[in-house]
């Protein structure tokens, strides 16, 4: 198993779905079952061995300085990006010196689930092989997701190989917002804004895309609709 002890949240983004909700507060201090959606996001990975852990802001950047300021059970970092908007391909960009060379975890701030066997991101280490693979990602069966409203992400083979999905064909698997990362995925980046998906199209050209199917229940937390329905899902799996 690979020893990964670094991670991302990307939690720099608007949040406009998640209105007006977010007109004044970060998506990732929303709360979902009491808690705010980083602090569900930072928990999982320093239950999987993380002891540092990057955090990108931009809206509402001084509220999520403050909130981050109060854990000291991990060590946090914050990734500034309040001078621009930089995607999701450009904020890890900036933010790679922190992981000097190595993998690491990626993990989106409005992203939770419900574990079936096993810890999911255990298995994600489990599965990681550096030499051949530049990512590997976290999918979820369309039949046990919740808030999530496409049609599907990636096609993936018996071993887990990931690949576009052709016009006109439906994935029964959706990327549920938690990767390993490795830093070369990053040569040749663009500079500036841009998305993480133009670089893992290119890593699915040369097959060095991977997944791993999470067995639980993944909920996606971007709309108030879907954070009322990861409510009552969680309120049901607590105790009496």
């Amino acid at each position: 198993m690979s020893n990964i002890t670094r991670a991302m949240i990307l939690a720099a983004g608007l949040g406009t779905r998640m209105r007006p909700l977010t007109n004044t507060t970060p998506k990732p201090l929303v709360k979902v079952a009491g808690r705010a959606l980083i602090d569900h996001a930072i928990d999982r990975l320093k239950d999987a061995g993380v002891t540092t852990i990057i955090v990108n802001v931009h809206y509402h950047a001084e509220q999520l300085r403050n909130h981050l300021a109060k854990r000291d059970d991990v060590e946090i970092r914050i990734s500034d990006e309040t001078d621009t908007i930089l995607g999701t391909g450009g904020g890890i960009v900036r933010a790679l010196p922190h992981f000097e060379g190595e993998p690491f975890f990626l993990h989106n701030s409005d992203s939770i689930w419900a574990e079936g066997y096993g810890r999911a991101l255990e298995r994600l280490k489990t599965r990681w092989n550096a030499d051949e693979m530049d990512s590997l990602l976290l999918m979820a069966s369309l039949v046990t997701s919740m808030g999530y409203e496409g049609r599907g992400d990636f096609l993936m083979d018996s071993e887990g190989r990931l690949t576009s999905v052709p016009e006109g064909r439906l994935s029964p698997f959706a990327y549920v917002g938690a990767s390993i990362l490795h830093p070369r995925l990053f040569e040749g980046a663009p500079r500036g804004a841009f998305h993480l998906l133009q670089l893992w199209e290119r890593a699915m050209e040369q097959g060095r895309l991977f997944g791993v199917r999470l067995d639980g229940v993944w909920m996606h937390v971007g709309t108030p609709e879907a954070l009322k329905e990861a409510e009552a899902f969680l309120a049901d799996l607590a105790p009496a």
